[in-house]
């Protein structure tokens, strides 16, 4: 039984020593999400949409929960968010080529109409982050069209 004493507190200071540690925070300015927001002029109810489920995980700006204070919990978000990031970053929209947007909003259309976007693990702590049927035809819909658009340029290039 003293072992298994001993144990325990070997591993409640390694968690509180653990506390004093954790990865980058993703903490980039606003402003950074402009270029995105201008080319592809989102309607209001889409760019809030955007805001609420996609900019923390796919952008250079992230909102972060109060429980990203606690590790391991903030090495989970971050990896998370740097995968995200990884697949589409909206805050490095201007440096896509014309051929990547079009891309990325044939996938971001269909991520967000097949309900894989947002993901499960993030709408459980971000309730807002929930779609309804009616926003995700929005997002869509919008996203079909800045797809065409970008199509459109493509055939003229």
């Amino acid at each position: 039984m003293k072992i298994l004493k001993k144990i325990g507190w070997v591993v409640l200071l390694a968690f509180v020593v653990a506390q004093f540690f954790g990865p980058e925070k993703n903490e980039g300015d606003l402003t950074s999400l402009t270029a995105f927001i201008e080319e592809t002029n989102p309607p209001s109810e889409v760019r809030k949409i955007l805001k609420t489920s996609c900019f923390d995980c796919h952008s250079d700006t992230t909102n972060y929960p109060w429980y990203n204070s606690i590790t391991p919990v903030n090495y989970w978000l971050a990896d998370h968010i740097k995968e995200g990031s990884k697949h589409l970053n909206f805050s490095k929209w201007s440096t896509y080529s014309t051929k990547r947007k079009e891309h990325k909003m044939d996938e971001l259309h269909e991520e967000v109409g097949e309900r894989k976007m947002p993901l499960d693990s993030y709408t459980w702590t971000h309730a807002e982050a929930n779609l309804t049927a009616s926003q995700i035809k929005q997002v869509v819909d919008w996203a079909k069209g800045v797809q065409a658009n970008y199509g459109a340029q493509l055939k003229t290039e």
